[in-house]
């Protein structure tokens, strides 16, 4: 029923403006003529006479432009066009705009407006034109010192001026522009941000947050996480999704890790899964329920409060689980020793623990073996080639290269060596089961190992340096 009424007073408010202006007999051609607001612009329809009559002129249209006032912005071969067509074809020709004045221009008082570049996104896709959706981002980042506003200077104002030739007044603008917040300063035209981290604007002030704040999961919403400070989660990462930061992460609730690079510590309420592939490095410590088929790596301490499941967990201080906890398959590396209520299971993937070795020695040394027997292979092609007696050019060629390769396999047995020394970092490392320690468990300590054939039970394993071998004793 409004509808209905709003649009029979828009139809009446047209038909008010518009007049029907005779230029001699009522069967002469004529005007129907409309003004728009302010009188800004004049439109007409060319009516074609009837029974006889006479076709308007162009000096018929300017008496009745001159009986109307219309004195501004005439458009002439407009009106030349529109009476020719009219009389060629005997037809009305509608909507034609006579004349039209100049609008104001409305000043626009100074504001300041948010960088454009910070709205820019955009998908991100590979070669072949596939979309990874979990490339896009709805967090703003901003880096220390990045324009995050830009002062749009006053705007001036320019009166207009109706088909009448009146003065049409321009209005005042006052735009309610942006504000610096926390971690913002303001220099001359821009707003700028002091520190990295997650530009939010609220109320029309921008502020940036140390902490990267998400009340849900991290999933297609939200998309890899990517964050110069600290990051907490209030909901769970789902699997496929990455996390990069450059602080510590919370994540309250279970964390079903694809890939997550941490400067800071790790703490997850829930536990840790991954799919065999999943990788996790932390630079500060762990903490969490449970760790299950995961490649976790931290330079300090892992709390873990159940169990430790097929995984290859490292750290360069220690690992404590709680009272019950049991660590069940995989490879375990940390310096300066374990403290767990057991070790194995009775079938499935067996158990290694690795202590007092730094363990990023010990992957550089096999990284550097592992160059050394493909070198090996090399010279011994070269050799070959050498001793079939290749001349000239080829073998000076082939000379070369055998001098190269014999520098680098120096080089990497040099490494190698160096590596040996630095690799036992903690001869005091200490494993201690509260519970027990199932048949099938390695375990080594400085790189004497002790296999475990038989239960042992509430032990303490240690390093017997002067006998060269891991003895066990009560808890």
């Amino acid at each position: 029923m409004e509808k209905n009424r709003d649009e029979k007073a828009g139809k009446t408010q047209e038909n008010m403006n518009r007049q029907e202006v005779l230029f001699g007999d009522r069967n002469d051609g004529k005007l129907i003529v409309s003004f728009s607001e302010n009188d800004l612009e004049l439109r007409a329809d060319f009516i074609p006479p009837a029974g006889g009559g006479r076709f308007l002129s162009a000096n018929n249209v300017g008496a009745i432009l001159q009986r109307l006032n219309i004195v501004y912005g005439i458009r002439w071969n407009t009106i030349q066009e529109a009476l020719e067509a009219c009389s060629r074809d005997h037809r009305q020709i509608k909507d034609v705009l006579v004349a039209a004045g100049d609008p104001p221009i409305n000043e626009v008082t100074e504001y300041f407006e948010i960088n454009p570049l910070l709205t820019q996104s955009g998908w991100t896709a590979d070669d072949r034109g596939r979309v990874d959706y979990r490339s896009r981002s709805p967090f703003i980042i901003v880096k220390k010192g990045q324009a995050l506003a830009k002062l749009r200077p006053r705007r001036e104002g320019k009166e207009g001026r109706n088909v009448h030739d009146a003065v049409i007044p321009f209005e005042v603008v006052r735009t309610e522009g942006l504000s610096g917040g926390d971690n913002t300063r303001t220099e001359g035209s821009l707003i700028l941000s002091e520190i990295n981290g997650q530009l939010v604007e609220s109320k029309k002030v921008l502020s940036v947050q140390e902490t990267l704040v998400i009340k849900g999961a991290v999933d297609y919403a939200t998309g890899n996480i990517v964050f110069p400070g600290d990051v907490m989660i209030e909901g769970p990462v789902s699997d496929g999704f990455k996390i990069y930061s450059g602080g510590s992460v919370t994540i309250k609730q279970t964390f079903d890790v694809t890939e997550a690079v941490t400067k800071g510590d790790l703490a997850v309420a829930g536990g840790i899964i991954g799919r065999g592939a999943a990788l996790l490095k932390v630079g500060g410590g762990i903490r969490t329920k449970f760790i299950e088929n995961c490649r976790a790596a931290a330079r300090k301490a892992i709390f873990v409060d159940s169990e430790i499941i097929n995984s290859s967990v490292f750290t360069l201080e220690h690992i404590e689980m709680g009272d019950r906890g049991m660590i069940l398959g995989g490879d375990i590396y940390a310096v300066h020793g374990i403290k767990t209520g057991g070790i194995g299971k009775k079938a499935g993937k067996s158990t290694h623990i690795h202590c007092g070795i730094d363990f990023t020695a010990q992957q550089e040394k096999e990284k550097n073996n592992n160059r050394l027997r493909i070198l090996a292979a090399k010279l011994d092609k070269v050799r070959e080639l050498l001793a079939a007696g290749a001349e000239g050019e080829k073998r000076s060629k082939i000379e070369e290269l055998l001098r190269r390769l014999e520098e680098e396999q120096q080089n990497a047995s040099a490494r190698v060596t160096t590596l040996l020394d630095h690799i036992n970092t903690d001869e005091n490392a200490v494993v201690e089961v509260s519970g027990e320690i199932r048949p099938g468990t390695l375990i080594e300590i400085c790189q004497i190992a002790l296999f475990v054939a038989e239960p042992l039970r509430k032990v303490r394993i240690r390093l017997d340096k002067a006998g060269g071998k891991l003895v066990s004793g009560p808890l």
